[in-house]
């Protein structure tokens, strides 16, 4: 059961390679500290779906097969910052994505604190979770999912009794993401430490950057980030 928390979690990121787990730790989090997730493609979507000014030029952008550029998506998060629901706190998913973004919120959050209507602004905290690369591949590529119930397997960890066959829908037999297969998934490592890892560089040199152990079991892990929440706003 998830333990709800009475402290304001502040802002948060989690930093860490595809497959580290910062999906699931994001929604315990959430759960635990009742936040929300200001994800930036369900921010770029929603305002492409409504028609808004800023997903009017980034359907444009995205049409010609180029990157939205950094103003775009920061005007997106700033607007989305100022609801009422980030007031005691949120979860960064897919931003800051460069350096360059971890400034601009840097100076975003040292406006906003000064701004006495919002008095729970802080700097981010920020915590990498740090999994060793041969245990990323494994938990990545040997993922099986059942597209009956959607049981999540790893045939290296969790496996099915049943080799290949889910142990719910018993006829059905597991298939795997194209995301999860090797070939796909070395070139998004290799992306990350490239585009992501200058992130992670920006945030240690500030003294921000707090490391957990993401090899860990998914509860030893919450606990782990809990702990460095506790103590933050001990």
């Amino acid at each position: 059961m998830t333990q709800e928390t009475s402290h304001d979690a502040g802002p948060l990121v989690l930093l860490g390679p595809p497959g580290a787990g910062k999906g699931t730790q994001a929604k315990r989090i959430m759960a635990r500290f009742q936040i929300p997730q200001v994800s930036t493609g369900d921010l770029l979507r929603e305002n492409v779906a409504r028609g808004t000014e800023l997903g009017l030029a980034a359907k444009s952008v995205m049409a010609r097969g180029e990157l939205v550029s950094d103003d775009l998506v920061c005007t997106m998060v700033q607007q989305r910052l100022m609801q009422p629901d980030c007031r005691r706190g949120y979860v960064l998913d897919g931003f800051p994505r460069t350096a360059a973004q971890a400034g601009w919120l840097d100076a975003l959050l040292e406006h906003e604190l000064f701004d006495n209507s919002r008095p729970t602004r802080a700097w981010p905290i920020v915590i990498s979770l740090d999994v060793d690369y041969n245990q990323l591949l494994l938990r990545i590529t040997g993922r099986r999912s059942c597209p009956t119930c959607g049981r999540i397997y790893n045939v290296h960890f969790q496996p099915p009794r049943v080799d290949e066959l889910c142990d719910l829908a018993h006829a059905t037999r597991l298939v795997t993401r194209n995301d999860d297969r090797l070939e796909v998934i070395q070139p998004r490592l290799t992306a990350y430490q490239e585009q992501t890892r200058p992130v992670a560089d920006y945030y240690a040199h500030t003294g921000r950057l707090v490391s957990v152990n993401g090899d860990l079991p998914v509860d030893d892990v919450s606990d782990q980030i809990y702990r460095v929440l506790d103590d933050h706003h001990a």
